[in-house]
């Protein structure tokens, strides 16, 4: 494996990271008791699922190839990239809507406003939800890849870096809602947005190809 091929993993690994930095982001401005050992569970379940995805993709259309043929395997990557495409938009416009009612809810009644404790469950939620378009890249790194040896190769440096900008993202989270001066439900309501709108690009990126 030469150098330029390396480099061009990292590179992918870099934009594969970037929902998950976001939505690290997102976490960061929202949670109010989140401390290091959280912040490097939300840093570890992104790097994870960043990971995980692309190898299920491949090994999924690693099978449809060993029982239905090549040509049967290619109708199944378009098929499965539009439904990974679906999934992920749910997941995340679901999330997303639920941080907007409730930040919403406490700009108009203030004196209602609960702090959003954190929540393990709703991290793993969101860690599949900005992976899991990670699987179609798996489906599409099948075409290219000849040896396994690369394709974990591809899973462990995208891990590596999902998981430096995801704790990177939650600290500068963290910091960012410094500067909203205590307004807690401004940044549910900033936190739901950005997840709503990233569902919108995952959805607008599959059918104009972005």
């Amino acid at each position: 494996m030469t150098i330029e091929i390396i480099v061009q993993i990292i590179l992918f690994g870099i934009a594969l990271a970037m929902d998950a930095f976001a939505v690290s982001v997102t976490s960061g401005l929202i949670y109010r008791d989140l401390n290091k050992k959280k912040a490097l569970f939300i840093a570890a379940d992104f790097g994870i699922m960043q990971a995980i995805m692309p190898l299920l993709g491949f090994f999924i259309i690693e099978l449809f190839c060993y029982f239905v043929g090549e040509s049967g395997s290619a109708q199944a990557e378009k098929a499965m990239s539009t439904v990974i495409t679906w999934i992920s938009f749910s997941l995340l416009l679901f999330i997303g809507g639920k941080m907007l009612v409730e930040g919403i809810r406490d700009v108009r009644s203030p004196e209602q406003q609960k702090e959003k404790d954190f929540s393990y469950k709703e991290i793993l939620v969101m860690g599949v939800a900005t992976a899991i378009d990670a699987m179609a890249v798996g489906v599409s790194l099948h075409a290219g890849i000849s040896t396994f040896i690369t394709v974990w190769l591809h899973a462990a440096i995208i891990m590596a870096i999902t998981f430096g900008l995801s704790l990177a993202g939650t600290l500068l989270g963290g910091v960012v809602v410094k500067l909203f001066r205590g307004k807690y439900e401004l940044t549910v309501v900033v936190g739901g947005s950005v997840l709503i709108l990233l569902g919108i690009w995952v959805v607008l990126s599959h059918y104009l190809n972005w």
